[in-house]
């Protein structure tokens, strides 16, 4: 855990402060992000499958949509207060995979068409979507960054000493596989924005968790036994990636038999 209380501006380079220069990403990628979105006219290309046309929209999943932001947010100031180590892990996992992810972007710009014009109800969600649907654009959509921010989020609590019991292994999972589904059900993504998320993460996941992991690890078990090894590690993206796409396989299986 580190003192903030003793943090000066001419202490940023120092160890024990030098993980706060990370933060420095953010603004950066705020400005790529803001150009491809906004500046940048590509040819882009249509992701769709004809199984997104078997998945309905359902606006109870905002929440779950909006959740992401106090998401990825708690895990940034847990870690940051907490377990500078992590934050270091977290953040170095957030640059590769947003940073390749810009990179896709531009090599391969996408967009999607799966935005309803009508809603079949009116409320207060389906009035918020409306809104956003005209201030969110629907291009860069692929790989989907809403679920690489769960799985960065997901792969942080697996490996914090604090969350390393089952239940919080498993509420973190649901929570992520929750709003990974949100971005289908809300239309702001097809299914096939997903894998491409999941694969990038996995990389990532390797690089940032695994490769260098023997030497921490032996650390981190004088004090807590129940820590997962590298292999085990591996574990929380095939669960949340078999939940995701178990739940949808039975909606779309539902619409089937309907």
């Amino acid at each position: 855990m580190t003192d903030y209380r003793r943090f000066r501006p001419s202490k940023l380079n120092d160890p024990e402060f030098s993980h706060l220069k990370l933060l420095l990403y953010w603004p950066i990628y705020g400005l790529v992000f803001l150009t491809l979105e906004r500046f940048l006219h590509l040819d882009y290309h249509t992701i769709y499958t004809p199984l997104d046309d078997l998945v309905p929209f359902c606006e109870y999943f905002l929440f779950a949509y909006l959740y992401w932001f106090l998401f990825l947010i708690g895990m940034h100031l847990y870690l940051l207060l907490f377990d500078t180590e992590g934050f270091r892990k977290f953040m170095w996992f957030i640059i590769l995979t947003y940073g390749v992810t810009c990179i896709i972007y531009v090599i391969y710009p996408s967009q999607q068409e799966l935005r309803p014009t009508v809603f079949a109800r009116d409320n207060f969600m389906t009035r918020f979507m409306a809104g956003f649907y005209e201030f969110d654009t629907n291009t860069n959509v692929c790989p989907s960054l809403h679920v690489i921010g769960s799985l960065a989020v997901l792969a942080a609590a697996w490996n914090t000493p604090r969350f390393a019991t089952v239940w919080w292994r498993v509420a973190f999972t649901i929570q992520a596989v929750l709003i990974s589904i949100s971005t289908v059900f809300l239309k702001q993504h097809s299914l096939l924005d997903i894998p491409p998320a999941v694969a990038i993460c996995a990389v990532a996941y390797y690089l940032v968790y695994i490769r260098k992991a023997p030497a921490e690890k032996r650390r981190l078990l004088i004090g807590h036994s129940n820590m997962a090894s590298p292999r085990q590690a591996g574990t929380p993206f095939r669960l949340a990636g078999g939940i995701v796409y178990l739940v949808q396989f039975g909606f779309l299986m539902g619409r089937f038999g309907g």
